[in-house]
Order: structure tokens, then C-alpha cells, then sequence
């Protein structure tokens, strides 16, 4: 972005959205706004107040830096260090995955699972395998209003870190345990919640600039087949699982029947794949195999008979 001699915050903000659009990004304009009013410390109703104040030479090279940040293709996410997810301004680093709109299809799915499934006196035991930022699990608990039980398990401690600091602004109770999965927790859990890594190894490097380069490969690298992450779910699953329990996944695209195939093949048989706003097979829900009856009487869109599964 060139910085001129004499210049405000309404020119700052002008200039750096039409250098964004010449370099093709879609929200230059919203992009722009965030960007300046973060180097400045202003929100949008102080940026347009202040539109006309002429920046100090301070004030034009922080909007240069985050500027440069944004053309390198880093996600304005990242750049501000917080997003919003579930109505939650979630603080993220550079170890835990960006939160997307779409994971907010779980949140959804396991929130119907528990109103349809869980009859306890006690409030639901909820566990999300792979935490990251506490996205997932810190919506469930902030929506069951303190009346349910919740645990975040990541490999990462940095991103351990991030999801504590984060339950701790919100005023969340919740644990959080370093290990692989479920590989060191123990149940009964009524709801299991996970957004594993679910991209093929070898289709990492095709992906965005945004995700490629920013998210961790961790948070992406589902190996071969884009799996592994629901293999070491479903093996840790049953045990796991409360009687009456159910595991909710967030998948990739056409991920669906794969995913559905593999779970039969642990115990677990799986309803209908939910789908996100865009119309994608966004979230499943899988419950033990005998209680799916019980399951299906409970939760009427939740066809656990409507197409054949093959058990391995």
C-alpha cells in the first residue's frame, strides 16, 4: 500500500480496500475496515467518527504491516487474533485452527442429539476430541447455560492453551487434557464432538493460500484417504460412549458414506448426514448400533434404517 505524506483514516482505509481488490480479494472493502480499525484500536463507529483525522507516521506504518499480512494472504482472522464462532469472539493462535461458519452445523446436530436423546437428572457429559481454539465445545456449553459437564482433548498443548484462555474469558467451566483423541480420558460421555483433520495428504498443497500456509497441518493432514482422524474416533468411541450416547463429526466434502461405512464398522450406525448452510453434508451423528432404534423414535430425522449398511 503506498503511504502518502497527508492522510486519513477515510483515505487510509479507501486506498488499502482497492489495493486488496486489484489483488483479487472478494471482501476487500470489510477486509480494509477491520484492518485499519485494528492497527488503530478503533471499531467501526470510531472509524467513521474519526474518518477525517490525518494519521501520524506511527499510525500509517501499523496499517502498512497488517496491510502486507492481508496481501501475503493471511487470514484477517489471524491478523485481528480473535474470531467469532457461534456468537463466541473466540481468541486464536497460530497452533489452532480457524474456526469456519460451517463447523456450526455440529453444534447444531448435537444439540438436537442431546434434546432428543439425553432423559438424565444430571446434565449431559459432553467431550470434543481435537479442541483446537474450544470452539465446538465451548458453544455446547455456553447453549446448555452451565448445566452440562465438558472436556477438550488436543495433541497440541499450544493449542490446549488457547482453548483454557478462551473458556476462561467466557467464564466457561470445562477441562482440558493433552492426548491423541480419547486416548487418555475415560466415559461415560453423552456427547462426543469432533472436527478431525479430514483433507487427503496429498491434496494439502491445492488448498487455499489462506488455509495452506496458515492453518495448522495438524488441524488438516487426514492422511491418505482423508480418514485417519474418524479411525481413531471410532476406535476409542464405544468405549467412550454413555449408554444412550452419541458422537457427532463434522466431515469433509464427500465424506459422508465413507465415514457412515467406517463408523458401521466399529458398532456405530449413523443417521442422516446434516448439511450446512451452502447445501453440503456437513455433520454426522452416529449412535451404538442396538440403541438405534431408540434413537430413531427419538430423533425422527435421524433415519438409521432408511438405506442398508453393510457391517464388516
Amino acid at each position: 500500500m503506498k503511504v502518502q505524506s497527508m492522510q486519513s483514516i477515510d483515505t487510509a482505509r479507501r486506498s488499502l480496500a482497492d489495493e486488496l481488490r486489484r489483488h483479487g480479494f472478494e471482501s476487500a472493502a470489510l477486509d480494509a475496515r477491520l484492518i485499519v480499525g485494528h492497527a488503530l484500536g478503533l471499531d467501526h463507529s470510531a472509524l467513521a467518527a474519526q474518518s477525517h483525522h490525518v494519521l501520524t507516521g506511527a499510525e500509517k506504518a501499523r496499517i502498512h504491516a497488517l496491510a502486507q499480512r492481508r496481501l501475503a494472504h493471511e487470514p484477517v482472522a489471524r491478523i485481528l487474533g480473535h474470531k467469532e464462532f457461534w456468537g463466541l469472539s473466540l481468541k486464536i493462535g497460530r497452533h489452532t485452527f480457524l474456526p469456519r461458519p460451517e463447523t456450526e452445523t455440529v453444534v447444531e446436530a448435537a444439540l438436537g442429539a442431546i434434546a432428543a436423546n439425553h432423559r438424565g437428572s444430571r446434565g449431559p457429559r459432553i467431550a470434543d476430541l481435537g479442541t483446537g481454539s474450544g470452539a465446538l465445545l465451548l458453544a455446547l456449553l455456553t447453549e446448555l447455560n452451565g448445566e452440562a459437564l465438558g472436556i477438550g482433548t488436543d495433541i497440541s498443548r499450544a493449542a490446549l492453551d488457547c482453548a483454557q484462555n478462551n473458556a476462561m474469558a467466557l467464564h466457561i467451566s470445562a477441562s482440558f487434557v493433552a492426548c491423541d483423541y480419547g486416548a487418555a480420558i475415560g466415559g461415560p460421555i453423552d456427547v462426543i464432538v469432533s472436527n478431525p483433520p479430514y483433507i487427503p495428504s496429498q491434496e494439502i498443497t491445492a488448498l487455499a493460500p489462506e488455509v495452506q500456509a496458515f492453518d495448522p497441518l495438524l488441524a488438516l493432514d487426514g492422511g491418505g484417504d482423508g480418514l485417519d482422524g474418524y479411525r481413531a474416533i471410532a476406535a476409542e468411541a464405544l468405549r467412550l460412549l454413555a449408554p444412550g450416547g452419541m458422537l457427532v463429526v463434522e466431515l469433509g466434502i464427500g465424506q459422508a458414506t465413507a465415514v457412515a461405512l467406517l463408523f458401521a464398522a466399529a458398532g456405530l450406525v449413523s443417521g442422516a448426514p446434516e448439511h450446512d448452510l451452502s447445501g453440503v453434508p456437513r455433520a454426522l451423528v452416529a449412535a451404538r448400533r442396538h440403541e438405534c432404534l431408540a434413537l430413531q423414535e427419538a430423533k425422527k430425522h435421524l433415519d438409521c434404517g432408511a438405506r442398508p449398511i453393510k457391517f464388516s
